[in-house]
């Protein structure tokens, strides 16, 4: 019985840090390729993103100006969170970008999700949420051991 709880004990703290790992990898990708796809269709937003309502002071911006700081910042804080490098502020930028998504595009199309997620039908609000809770998840929890946050901590 002394072998199982030392084998337990020394597998739990190999596999510390892995959900997180995970985690970040994840999250940190989709945003990532959000910004990208976004930067690769041009700096001028298109005609659907122009038109949509945001919340203030996002709103204040003119659309092209927002169109490029959510590409760039869902570029970068998407990097960021894979490289665990700054994670909770990273974490923390994409909760707003989310809250803005969600405040001006998926809200009202509703509780739709991933069997839609490639139709008209699947832009609802379900899968920004699963994406603002995992972020919570970073933020109240960090980055974990595998990170370069990690590694800079004395």
């Amino acid at each position: 019985m002394l072998f199982l709880n030392s084998f337990s004990v020394k597998a739990r703290e190999k596999i510390d840090g892995l959900g997180l790992l995970l985690l970040r990898l994840w999250v940190g990708q989709e945003f990532a390729l959000a910004g990208f796809r976004k930067i690769s269709t041009g700096w001028e937003a298109p005609a659907w993103f122009a038109g949509l309502d945001f919340p203030i002071p996002v709103s204040w911006l003119p659309a092209n100006l927002n169109w490029g700081v959510a590409a760039v910042a869902e570029l970068v804080l998407g990097v960021a969170l894979v490289l665990g490098l700054a994670s909770r502020i990273s974490a923390l930028g994409l909760i707003v970008i989310t809250y803005v998504a969600v405040y001006s595009v998926h809200f009202d199309l509703g509780w739709a999700g991933w069997n839609q997620i490639d139709s008209d039908a699947g832009l609802g609000f379900k899968v920004p949420l699963m994406l603002g809770i995992m972020l919570a998840a970073i933020v109240s929890q960090g980055p974990g051991r595998w990170s370069l946050d990690r590694c800079r901590k004395p």
